[in-house]
């Protein structure tokens, strides 16, 4: 795996929970935030930590943003700051801005200013859970556009012991088997003759009506 640099500014619970993962998996991470309480409590999970106000161009200069792969502003509580540093961010020629947005409008000025993603945790986290309890079959859900999600739904006893190919899922139901796991082993791109057993786990992509008729109809 290729080592990476990323550089965290605001270190809020969304801010160092992101650092905290980066870092174990064993990229270097450099944690900004004016807070100094805030900055000492990362010492353990980041390559260095600065106090330092990114609002201002003079002092987010000194930081070289344009030397890291991506730069990830999660300051969240203060929706000025957020807008002010994305801004500058991008006029120093910062390739890979992502953003943490708090609500619409607040993502729709990062919008305009070329953030090159915003993110919404909450709002993110809240839809996979209202998915995973519309059903017990549901394990995880992304979403990869308005109408396009991969789900990971476990196989029922209703399909337990058919193969990929009897089941023909693309053909059917217009939906690709991205994986199946089985007691602990995760396959990648399943061969057509491969069996499902009760309780694997099926990762599947699609139109969310074609997925939920899949789930409706097979599982």
């Amino acid at each position: 795996m290729k080592k990476k640099q990323f550089l965290v500014i605001g270190m809020g619970r969304f801010g160092t929970s992101v650092s905290k993962e980066l870092y174990k998996q064993g990229h270097d991470v450099v944690a900004v935030d004016q807070n100094e309480e805030r900055i000492q409590d990362t010492e353990t999970f980041t390559s260095r930590a600065i106090i330092a106000d990114t609002t201002q161009e003079k002092t987010l200069k000194t930081l070289e943003p344009t030397n890291y792969d991506c730069v990830l502003v999660a300051i969240g509580d203060h929706i000025q700051e957020s807008i002010l540093t994305t801004l500058l961010l991008k006029e120093l020629g910062v390739a890979k801005v992502w953003v943490k947005a708090r609500n619409e409008q607040h993502h729709r000025v990062l919008e305009k200013i070329g953030a090159d993603r915003i993110i919404h945790p909450e709002l993110d986290m809240g839809i996979r859970i209202a998915h995973s309890l519309d059903s017990d079959k549901i394990i995880d859900y992304v979403e990869i556009s308005v109408d396009h999600s991969i789900l990971e739904l476990q196989a029922t006893n209703k399909i337990s012991g058919k193969t990929l190919a009897g089941l023909n899922i693309r053909k059917k139901y217009n939906c690709n088997v991205l994986g199946v796991k089985s007691g602990g082993k995760l396959t990648i791109t399943p061969m057509p003759d491969d069996v499902i057993n009760e309780k694997d786990i099926i990762i599947i992509l699609g139109e969310n009506k074609d997925l939920k008729r899949f789930e409706n109809q097979v599982l």
